[in-house]
Order: structure tokens, then C-alpha cells, then sequence
């Protein structure tokens, strides 16, 4: 049996379990004479470490086997051949004395010849072949092959080849060390595709900074946020002793009812699922009584406020905290008329002023390591997308002196060579006012001395350090635009909403509490089985007490029965029946009903899951991630086991009558 090494290619026989096998050979049961650990392979014997080709000839030697369509008879013992011979397609056994040919099984071993001075690939270029591919992706940055390969290599069904290729290469990756890319796929660092993406097509990649590039401790950023606020609000009056910082009063995506004071978690659709007023859970009834004709609108800015990043969870919880003092008649009317909206922007007024007088911002740049946790991959994970050609871009609404101090902090320790953290980026725009970074052109400024002092700048250029300024003036001074650039960010509009809307830009969001909420979920799978086990036993029994009731009443109302053997049923026999089934569901929904109301608590006790809302539905911050997020993930340094070119391919969407349509093929089957 051929098998192969990465030099000239030598064979082996051993016995294998082919059906009808009849070998006599007193060989066939020995260890194989080069190797020991081998395995079955559909009809092929191979050698669990090996590679499968070379690029040289090869050696063959024989054994008795059966194989159909074989010739040979032999029973000599197998011994490696001096000479090679090159296969042309077919296996051949051959000892010093005699030949035999197996039909149906291929050589591996293959060869490239490339002149000299030639390179056996070259890159698509959007000034060469670029067009788009079958998913409508471009398919710059794709690899052509300039040289075919010689040999049988790759003959045979398209399907086999490709599980054969796929295994060779997964050894090889095994070989040397590096881990294949399904296990990244498939965990809670995973980077999931709402809309196909070819990171090879990619020209430039922009980051925002805070939130995405570094992550802060949310404890301790928002804990010293929120104690500014309250402090700021101590000053002017209001009564705050007594309060503490609770994050989980709060998740991402909730939103601010500022006529209500209330904080609710809505659907896909815009309906009200949950709400709090202060910081008290609302009943479902008291839900439905408020919100029941109403949907959230986030157009109507006035009154509803989306909680679009980890940045809103100090705000919310004060606001939502400063409720309860309002509602218990404690803040005086010169500070605030008993109004909801009036005492929401004297607490953003307080949090505003903690980060513009730069109390919060001195304090973390003093001691960076207390607020910021630390990601050794991230830097690396750059460094791959700069060296495979993509342009990087930093476009953050911080300030020099903080952004510069908090990078040299996160990525220069972690980078090889003395690198810094300036030589990741061909271009640092600090200051950027986004969103209207993304919607209109402001004044650009260049910072040009390391104390950050700037001079008024019009034109962009690689490798500049700017304030201010605009996108359209970093797609005319890199000359990409629209969909060339992926820009990844935390904020669903600042970042995400409105570099897509305006700029066609593609986008990346990065949320870290899915880490989290992908092993909440996880951990409540056998939870939700039971719990929608539970609910399918009520639909189907709620369906036949409809089928009983529709009968019950047709024959009440003298109207003809739908069979004869309705005609002549018993009345005391159908309610007996009806009533039976009426408590067993009854039954059902007090089991039902406090699974439901626990569902999500291992991410929330509150408010459940972030992606979710109640056990079927999608939130509406999913929907906003959905609809503008192009991918998104927990964390940068995720992209570091996806590589620089990877295609993201989006997943197949259920709809409600996919359930119906698959159950009718499995019965068809």
C-alpha cells in the first residue's frame, strides 16, 4: 500500500480489514516494516503522522492483498525497492521480480515546477482581476495560482479530495504546532457573521479605542464614574447618601423611558418584555398596563435613550437610583420639578462634568493597571492584520494625552522588537467627535510634538497623528473607500450605525458580555429543553380542548356536526374530557410560568439574556446588531485564530415556517 513522507515517497503493506478479504499471506497480520501505528482509511492504509505527498518519485513494495481488480497471487514478504518509479494514476505493487497493478487508487505525490525568479502565487488587486465571487464578495486579496500541479494529486470526486486535502492540511497544522480554526469557531471567543465578509478584500481596518481595543474593568471604570456623578450631584443638593454602585442593576441594550422613569428591555419588534420603575422589576401586568399600546421608538430621542455601551451602565444606574429618592418626595423642587426627564439630565449633567473637568481620566491614566485588563493577543492580533497588508487606522474620541498614555500601557509590552504602539497605525486621529466624524467635515488638526501640541492641518497623511478632521478625509488620503474599510467599535451608533449608514463602510461590534452570555447559555441548555418540552406539551393539548370546545359549541348553537360521530356524542363524556384537560394545563402553566421568569438569570437576574428577550424572541439591541453589524465579537484579539483572511460567511436564518418545512423532510425520509 503507497503511503507517504516529505522526501521520496516509500510503501508498506499490512494486513487491513477489507471485506471479503482472503489473503492467506503468513505477512499479513506482521507490523508493517517502516511503521507501526497505522489506522484504517476508507480502503487506503495510512499513517496517522505522515504527510500524504512529495515532490520527489516513488518507491513501492508488495504484499498479498485482495483488492478488487488485483492480479497478484504472491506471497513474498514486502521489501522496500532501490529504484523509484513515478506513478502515473496507478498504484503499482512491484518487487525485485514481478509487478502488480491495483486499479482505482491514485498516487499522492504531486510536483509544481516553477521557473526560477517566479512565484507560484500572486494576489488579486482591485487594479488587476478583481470582480466578486458567487456570495456578490470581492474577491480582492484573494491568492492566484500562477503554476498548476503535475501528478494525479488531485483527481477523483471533487467531495472525497476535499476531506482528503482538508485532513493533510489539519496534520500538517498539527505537526507544527498551530491549532486548526474550528475550536475558535465554536467557543465563546467566537467572531460571528450577520453579513458575509472576506477579510481579504479589506484595505484598511479603523479601531476605535475605548471598550474595544482595551477593555476596562467595568467595576472598578464605571464604579469610580458613577462615585463622580454622585459626587458631582452631593454638591448641588441632591440626596445621595446611602447609595452604592450595583452593575447589575443594568445590562447593554436596555432603554431609558425618560418620561416614566422607567428602564425596559424590548423585542426585535420595539414591544416592552420587561421594565423597572426606580429599581423596582415591574409584573408582567404592570408591563402590559403601561407599555401595552406603546413601542419603542429610539427615533424619538426626547423621551427613549438606548443603552448603547458598557459607557451607559453608570449613568442608568443613577438615574434609576435617584428615581426612588424622587418618587419618595426627597428632592426638593428648586433642584428638580417631580419630573422624570428633568431629573435624567441633571444626573447626565453630573456624569458630563466628571469626565470633562478630567478628575476620572487623571485618575486612570495615573494608574492604568487598576482599570484596565490586560490582553496579550491583542497586539499580536494587529500585528498579523499590518504585516498581511491591511492599514490600520486608531479613530477615537479620546484625547492625545490619555490615548497615547493608555496604548503604551496596553499593546508596547506585548509587541516584539521594541515596537510601539504608534507603528501598528498608519494613521491615529484622537479627538474625533464621533459621530460626526462619520455625518460632516470639522476642522483637522496635526498633533506634532509628543506634549501633543497641534497646527491647523487640510490634507491627511499616512502616518500622521491628527485631532479632529473627517472620514471622507481618511479615504482620500489612504484613496479606499466604502466597503474597503471594516471599522470595529463598541458603540452601536457612535461606531457601528453610522460609519455603515453614511460611508457604506463594513463593521465589526465588539461586545464582551457575550463571553458571558454564551456560557450562560451553555450551562441552561438542559433548563430550556425542559422548559420548552413543558410548552409543547400545553400547545398540544391546548389544541385538542380547541378541537373539543369548536364542537361543544357547534352542537350548543343546533349547528350540523362536522362527523356522524359527533351527531350522537355524549355532552357529559366531551366536558368530562374538556375539564380534564383544562387543569392538566393549568398545571403545566405553574411549572411554566416561573421557568420562564427564570430564564436568563445565570447572565441577569433582572433582565435575562443580553440577545434575547423572553425564550423565543430576539432583543432589540440584536436586531440593531443584526441589522448594522456586519460581525461581531467579545473582544480584537478574537481575529487572532481567524487570521487576516478569513471569509466570514453568514448563517442560515430560520423562519417560523422552516420548523414545519424540516419536519415534513424528516417524515418523507
Amino acid at each position: 500500500m503507497h503511503m507517504s513522507c516529505s522526501t521520496v515517497c516509500q510503501a508498506v503493506t499490512t494486513y487491513m480489514n477489507i471485506p471479503n478479504n482472503t489473503c492467506k499471506s503468513p505477512y499479513v497480520q506482521q507490523k508493517p516494516s517502516i511503521f507501526s501505528n497505522t489506522q484504517k482509511f476508507d480502503a487506503i492504509l495510512m499513517h496517522k503522522f505522515m504527510h500524504i505527498r512529495c515532490s520527489t518519485n516513488c518507491q513501492a513494495v508488495a504484499c498479498c492483498i485482495n483488492i478488487p481488480n488485483s492480479t497478484s497471487s504472491s506471497l513474498q514478504k514486502p521489501g522496500i525497492l532501490s529504484n523509484t518509479q513515478k506513478f502515473d494514476g496507478t498504484l503499482v505493487f512491484r518487487s525485485h521480480v514481478w509487478y502488480n497493478f491495483v486499479n482505482g487508487f491514485s498516487c499522492r505525490c504531486a510536483t509544481t515546477s516553477v521557473p526560477p525568479g517566479e512565484d507560484v502565487f500572486s494576489v488579486v488587486t482591485s487594479l488587476t482581476t478583481s470582480e466578486v465571487d458567487y456570495l456578490g464578495e470581492s474577491t480582492k486579496g484573494d491568492l492566484n495560482l500562477n503554476f498548476g500541479i503535475d501528478g494525479q494529486a488531485l483527481q477523483g470526486p471533487v467531495e472525497e479530495v476535499a476531506k482528503m486535502e482538508a485532513q493533510e492540511a489539519e496534520n500538517l497544522l498539527q505537526h507544527l504546532g498551530i491549532p486548526v480554526p474550528y475550536n475558535a469557531r465554536h467557543s465563546p471567543r467566537g467572531i460571528f457573521c450577520s453579513r458575509t465578509l472576506n477579510l481579504r478584500s479589506i484595505s484598511a481596518i479603523g479601531y476605535d479605542m475605548d471598550y474595544t481595543l482595551m477593555h476596562y474593568n467595568v467595576m472598578a471604570w464605571e464604579g469610580r464614574a458613577y462615585d463622580y456623578c454622585m459626587e458631582n450631584l452631593r454638591n448641588v443638593g441632591f440626596p445621595v447618601d446611602g447609595l452604592a454602585f450595583d452593575p447589575e442593576l443594568v445590562i447593554r441594550g436596555l432603554v431609558i423611558d425618560k418620561e416614566k422613569g422607567n428602564l425596559v428591555k424590548a423585542d426585535r419588534f420595539g414591544y416592552i418584555k420587561r421594565a423597572m420603575h426606580g429599581t423596582r422589576m415591574l409584573s408582567t401586568r404592570e408591563v402590559s398596563e403601561i407599555y401595552g399600546r406603546e413601542l419603542v421608538d429610539l427615533r424619538k430621542e426626547s423621551r427613549w435613550e438606548f443603552l448603547n455601551t458598557l459607557f451607559s451602565v453608570s449613568e442608568a444606574v443613577a438615574y434609576m437610583q435617584m428615581v426612588d429618592r424622587l418618587d419618595e418626595g426627597i428632592i426638593g423642587p428648586d433642584l428638580c420639578p417631580f419630573e422624570y426627564k428633568g431629573l435624567y439630565k441633571a444626573v447626565g449633567k453630573a456624569l458630563f462634568r466628571a469626565h470633562v473637568e478630567g478628575q476620572l481620566k487623571s485618575e486612570i491614566m495615573s494608574k492604568p493597571e487598576l482599570f484596565v485588563e490586560p490582553d496579550p493577543e491583542l497586539p499580536l492580533a494587529l500585528l498579523d492584520q499590518k504585516e498581511a497588508g491591511k492599514r490600520l487606522l486608531l479613530i477615537t474620541n479620546s484625547d492625545y494625552h490619555y490615548t497615547d498614555k493608555m496604548m503604551q500601557h496596553s499593546f508596547n509590552r506585548y509587541l516584539p522588537n521594541d515596537m510601539s504602539w504608534r507603528d501598528l497605525f498608519e494613521m491615529v486621529i484622537v479627538s474625533a467627535r464621533k459621530p460626526e466624524f462619520f455625518q460632516m467635515s470639522h476642522p483637522m488638526y496635526e498633533v506634532v510634538t509628543g506634549e501633543g501640541l497641534m497646527r491647523p492641518c487640510f490634507k491627511a497623511r499616512p502616518g500622521g497623528v491628527y485631532s479632529g478632521g473627517s472620514a471622507q478625509m481618511v479615504e482620500s488620503s489612504l484613496n479606499v473607500h466604502g466597503d474597503e474599510i471594516l471599522y470595529v467599535g463598541d458603540h452601536i451608533y457612535t461606531d457601528v450605525s453610522q460609519s455603515k449608514v453614511h460611508l457604506r463602510w463594513r463593521t465589526a461590534l465588539i461586545c464582551r458580555e457575550l463571553e458571558e452570555e454564551y456560557n450562560a447559555l451553555i450551562d441552561s441548555q438542559k433548563q430550556r429543553a425542559t422548559l420548552i418540552d413543558l410548552i409543547n406539551q400545553k400547545e398540544v393539548l391546548g389544541d385538542l380542548f380547541n378541537q373539543l370546545r369548536l364542537a361543544l359549541q357547534r352542537r350548543t348553537l343546533g349547528r350540523p356536526a362536522q362527523t356522524l360521530a359527533a351527531t350522537h356524542m355524549d355532552d357529559n363524556e366531551l366536558t368530562e374530557s374538556m375539564q380534564k384537560l383544562l387543569v392538566v394545563m393549568q398545571r403545566l402553566d405553574q411549572k411554566i410560568g416561573p421557568m420562564l421568569d427564570e430564564d436568563g438569570e445565570l447572565f441577569n437576574k433582572r433582565w435575562g439574556y443580553l440577545s434575547r428577550a423572553g425564550l423565543w424572541d430576539k432583543s432589540h439591541l440584536m436586531r440593531q446588531i443584526e441589522k448594522y453589524a456586519d460581525i461581531y465579537t467579545s473582544r480584537v484579539s478574537n481575529f487572532l485564530h481567524y487570521t487576516p483572511f478569513m471569509y466570514f460567511r453568514a448563517q442560515e436564518q430560520n423562519l417560523a415556517h422552516d420548523s414545519y418545512t424540516f419536519d415534513h423532510l424528516r417524515r418523507d425520509n
